[in-house]
């Protein structure tokens, strides 16, 4: 008898419990409840942290570039810098005056040949006559001595100094650069164009030191090279008037053309590959649509035997 009433308050007491331990249930869901709220607060708070600590980051690094004199170019609307323009072939020769009359004094363009000239902005005869104004060493001859002959066509641009040596000795230790890649290996035509239209008298507080120029757009805002473009230093054949901007923009086009002699002709393939590969989407689409209809309209009937 004692056994099963002890049997009995187990059972009672066991059965008691669930009630006893439903206040520890109710603190350790509103411990989860605060964690799962702290969390996303955490969350936020560190982005904010991570937030401000960037803001900050850009706002030295403006004070910091602020605080340079050199301009960054702006951007200028060029006309071949379309998916299908072409370049201005009046402006590359009216550009090749510039370069004959104005750079070719001091820098090369070994890439081009006059060759290149004929049909893009001169005709054979003017490619001929303009070869034939520069002096080309030669040889040997049959007798093994080096001689020199008037220019041809297939004669590349003729260079300004025989050797780096000449050319720094005459710019006061600086190498000219060849023009051939100047528009790729730099920051394109806006900084080309800057760069020619960018020299201005320095500002207050600010020291040139001898032999150099300043310009704001170049690196160090001082360049080796003056001012080389003024009012009507070349004489158009065309009549237009030659000012300081569109020369720059004369000879930046040519350079441009310069750097890239097949770009007409890469957009014009352009176009017809487009062309192509358009029709024979289409033709294929069609193709696709006539093989697969008789799959596609079949019908299946089950007929239960």
């Amino acid at each position: 008898m004692s056994s099963r009433l002890l049997g009995l308050q187990w059972r009672l007491l066991s059965h008691k419990l669930p009630i006893n331990r439903a206040v520890p249930k109710r603190l350790s869901s509103t411990t989860a409840e605060g964690a799962s709220f702290r969390k996303p607060l955490y969350a936020l708070l560190g982005a904010a942290g991570a937030g401000s600590l960037v803001a900050l980051y850009g706002v030295a690094t403006a004070r910091i570039d602020a605080s340079g004199t050199e301009v960054e170019p702006p951007s200028y609307p060029w006309g071949h810098n379309g998916i299908i323009t072409a370049l201005d072939h009046a402006s590359i020769r009216r550009g090749f005056q510039v370069y004959a009359g104005v750079c070719a004094a001091c820098h090369s363009v070994n890439q081009l040949t006059y060759r290149n000239l004929i049909g893009v902005s001169h005709t054979e005869e003017e490619v001929r006559e303009i070869a034939a104004e520069y002096t080309f060493t030669d040889g040997p001859d049959d007798e093994g001595n080096m001689y020199e002959r008037p220019g041809t066509m297939d004669d590349h641009f003729a260079k300004p100094y025989p050797n780096d040596a000449a050319a720094r000795a005459a710019n006061n230790g600086s190498l000219p650069r060849d023009l051939s890649w100047i528009i790729m290996a730099t920051g394109g035509e806006d900084y080309i164009f800057s760069l020619l239209t960018g020299y201005y008298d320095p500002p207050a507080g600010i020291k040139v030191p001898e032999g150099l120029t300043y310009n704001p757009y170049f690196a160090g805002c001082t360049i080796g090279m003056p001012q080389q473009l003024y009012p009507e230093s070349v004489e158009y054949d065309d009549g237009t008037p030659a000012s300081v901007p569109q020369m720059a923009k004369d000879v930046t086009v040519f350079l441009r053309w310069a750097s890239e002699p097949f770009h007409d002709e890469r957009k014009r393939m352009g176009v017809k590959v487009l062309i192509v590969v358009s029709l024979l989407t289409a033709i294929s689409f069609y193709l696709k649509r006539h093989r697969w209809s008789t799959l596609k309209s079949r019908k299946l009937i089950y007929r239960p035997s």
